[in-house]
């Protein structure tokens, strides 16, 4: 079974496409990392491209911290922590694999450190605006429980969290509203599945910014983070 395979025309450009499969690979464990890949002339055989269109693919994959490139060494796939996790090209990437538990399972790692803290400095900061929209969306939510409808609960679940960030007050959150919106949808995805979609965990975050009290929306967004509450509790203990 060949390692790659030749890319096809799409909308997509081609050195995206092939930079895709490449990183899916490393993603996904199928390239191991420091290993090297083949050379030059074999990839734009084993994909049917020009040197051009390869060199584009791994300029790519390189600003990505995946590979590295040096003259008469050859390119090499990078240690992890090299890997910029949170770039939204990569986070689509990661989508695409067959396995994405593993990510979802330390996404909500990264969950648990930093939204807490979200939901306490919106209930402090939050302007007139960003708490009537909150409103309105939490109704929402509310209607999508109530009539078990999971497409509706999760737009608006992304959304409730995505205003949270944005109300913060502070200008380093705001990429995790706009940088995490992806992989932060398929979370939930996968945590809605099976009719439980914490109604009144959300319900004690909403009430606590509203309300102004910023130790309560702290506690009730721990309370919703909480391994009970999600699907994927059993694979953040690997």
């Amino acid at each position: 079974m060949a390692l790659f395979s030749a890319v096809e025309n799409s909308s997509r450009k081609i050195h995206v496409q092939v930079a895709r499969q490449i990183a899916r690979k490393i993603l996904s464990g199928e390239l191991n990392q420091n290993e090297k890949l083949p050379s030059e002339v074999e990839l734009c055989h084993l994909f049917g491209i020009s040197r051009t269109a390869l060199r584009e693919s791994t300029k790519l994959l390189s600003a990505k911290g995946l590979i590295e490139s040096k003259p008469k060494v050859g390119t090499h796939i990078r240690p992890r922590h090299h890997w910029h996790f949170l770039d939204p090209q990569l986070l689509e990437w990661i989508q695409d694999l067959e396995d994405t538990q593993p990510f979802l399972a330390q996404f909500l790692g990264l969950r648990k450190a930093i939204e807490p803290e979200a939901c306490a400095l919106a209930a402090a900061h939050a302007t007139v605006e960003q708490r009537k929209t909150l409103s309105v969306i939490f109704q929402k939510m509310t209607m999508a429980a109530n009539g078990f409808d999971y497409e509706e609960w999760t737009f608006n679940d992304h959304l409730f969290h995505q205003t949270i960030f944005l109300s913060t007050g502070n200008q380093f959150y705001i990429p995790f509203s706009n940088i995490l919106s992806t992989i932060f949808k398929q979370f939930i995805d996968h945590s809605a599945e099976g009719g439980r979609f914490c109604l009144e965990e959300h319900k004690a975050i909403y009430d606590a910014i509203m309300a102004g009290r910023s130790e309560d929306a702290r506690t009730a967004s721990r309370v919703l983070l909480n391994d009970n509450n999600q699907k994927l509790a059993q694979a953040v203990n690997h």
